[in-house]
């Protein structure tokens, strides 16, 4: 798992979101952001972009945690409750894996486990090996 967590570090977008990896186990993950004002959208409630941010980021530690290259080919989100403030929680599940294909689960929860927002996301595994990709000379 350190050398997807040290491929993943070079994620600037979600560096720059705030998000913190928890938890990465193979087909898991666990992320949290702590929700600030640039997350938030023009009524103050935390910006769908910043929640699928923070889905997808989640769906691509548990997709590459098997030390395989994986990249989406589909995603979607259902936005169930609003959230203002506070950590939010993401936890991404493999749901079905077979050859090149997998699905995924991410479901992110608030400080009250509110779930506010499931993540369906397909992956696709290509051949590269993250060992190949992650350089440890720095």
């Amino acid at each position: 798992m350190k050398k997807i967590l040290k491929l993943f570090e070079n994620d600037r977008f979600a560096a720059l979101s705030n998000i913190e990896v928890v938890d990465i186990s193979p087909g898991k993950a666990i992320t949290r952001m702590e929700v600030s004002d640039m997350h938030l959208n023009s009524i103050g409630t935390v910006h769908g972009g910043a929640l699928f941010t923070l889905s997808d980021f989640t769906f691509a530690l548990a997709a590459n945690s098997h030390g395989t290259v994986t990249v989406a080919i589909n995603a979607n989100i259902s936005y169930l409750k609003a959230a203002t403030k506070g950590v939010l929680t993401a936890k991404a599940r493999e749901l079905s894996v077979g050859g090149r294909i997998a699905s995924y689960t991410v479901d992110v929860y608030d400080e009250s486990n509110d779930l506010i927002c499931v993540f369906q996301g397909m992956a696709y595994r290509k051949r590269d090996k993250i060992s190949d990709m992650v350089d440890y000379s720095d």
